[in-house]
């Protein structure tokens, strides 16, 4: 598996593995009108034009994606996905830890669903802490996490 910056042309393929990989997600919420799921080809250029898009491909495949977006001192995590049928398999950690050597000695911030518990432990396993919650809609809180490297990634 090798992570290297995504490119223009791969946003259709990225687009379309991040409407499968957060169907699981939409389940866990029940409602499949979650941005990830309606985002479309305009929407995924914009986040690529205003931030970076990275990639993991394994035999010419992209298996899983993560996007951050740079505003004065924090790096805003968003959209890591990995393949279903290549999750658990340190994919996404992998993703993670890519994201955060290009953004050491930046504050990073990411959230998810309180109902991802999977989700939740990937991202406290790596570092990050609970700051905040906030209502999505009457049924589901997001969690915001954070971390702070340093220079040395630490």
């Amino acid at each position: 598996m090798e992570i290297t910056k995504a490119e223009i042309r791969d946003l259709p393929s990225i687009l379309a593995l991040q409407k499968l990989a957060y169907r699981s997600e939409a389940e866990l919420v029940e409602d499949f009108s979650i941005p990830p799921l309606t985002q479309t080809l305009d929407g995924i250029t914009d986040d690529f034009n205003g931030g970076l898009i990275l990639k993991a491909v394994d035999n010419e495949k992209i298996i899983g994606s993560v996007r951050v977006r740079l505003s004065e001192n924090t790096a805003y995590i968003g959209r890591l996905i990995v393949d279903p049928e290549r999750q658990n398999q340190g994919i996404g950690t992998a993703l993670l830890s890519a994201a955060e050597k290009i953004y050491s000695g930046v504050r990073l911030e990411l959230f998810t669903s309180e109902r991802s518990s999977r989700t939740l432990s990937i991202y406290t396993k790596n570092g990050y802490a609970e700051f905040r919650r906030e209502p999505l809609n009457d049924k589901v809180n997001l969690v915001f996490l954070e971390k702070v490297l340093s220079n040395d990634n630490t």
